[in-house]
């Protein structure tokens, strides 16, 4: 059987399993991206929601972008695979470090393939608003992240010590209409819609 894919709004509903998300991570030790500064908020669900609607009204500045963040949800048992955050404006610091996207997908559900279709969705959400380039980055001891990025289209720009986290990182810029077009055959089957869905 197909195994589909959609974007959720997070909401209220999603409290628990949001939490139980992040939790999973800290089991694993594992850090988690893509979240909207969920971990921040593990004792303020109620919180974390009114920041990410400010954050989608948000006007670009040094500080901060407007930007949108997603659950991956897996149509068959409504759970939620992923997490995504999606900055609809870069600011100098993010034109260096961080870019448009960060992503990740919870341990349990990895080597699956699931953050690709993760990302091809939100290529889909930065065409709907204008974002026709799409710069990320990842640490070069994360391959599972960059082969991501190369598997929708990512040109390699540059590699480099990055020194305020003591690590190498892997610059990527991806063209996403071509990727959209390109990758839709390989992708598609996997999405149930392109508008947002919400839980209820």
């Amino acid at each position: 059987m197909l195994e589909r894919f959609y974007f959720e709004v997070p909401s209220l509903d999603r409290k628990e399993e949001a939490i139980q998300y992040i939790e999973e991570f800290r089991r694993y030790e594992s850090s988690v991206n893509g979240s909207g500064g969920l971990p921040r908020f593990m004792d303020n669900y109620e919180g974390w929601l009114e920041k990410l609607d400010e954050d989608s009204k948000r006007v670009p500045d040094e500080k901060f972008v407007p930007s949108r963040t997603y659950f991956l949800v897996r149509e068959g048992d409504k759970k939620i695979i992923g997490m995504i955050n999606i900055r609809l404006a870069l600011n100098e610091h993010l034109k260096k470090v961080g870019g448009h996207i960060g992503y990740s997908i919870r341990p349990t559900e990895r080597g699956k393939g699931y953050n690709k279709i993760n990302l091809y969705l939100g290529l889909k959400v930065c065409e709907e608003h204008g974002i026709f380039k799409v710069f990320m980055d990842a640490n070069s001891d994360n391959p599972a992240s960059w082969r991501t990025m190369e598997a929708l289209g990512g040109v390699f720009l540059k590699e480099y010590f990055y020194e305020l986290d003591h690590c190498m990182v892997k610059d990527y810029e991806i063209d996403v209409k071509k990727s959209l077009k390109e990758y839709a055959s390989l992708y598609e089957p996997f999405v149930v819609q392109i508008e947002e869905k919400r839980n209820r």
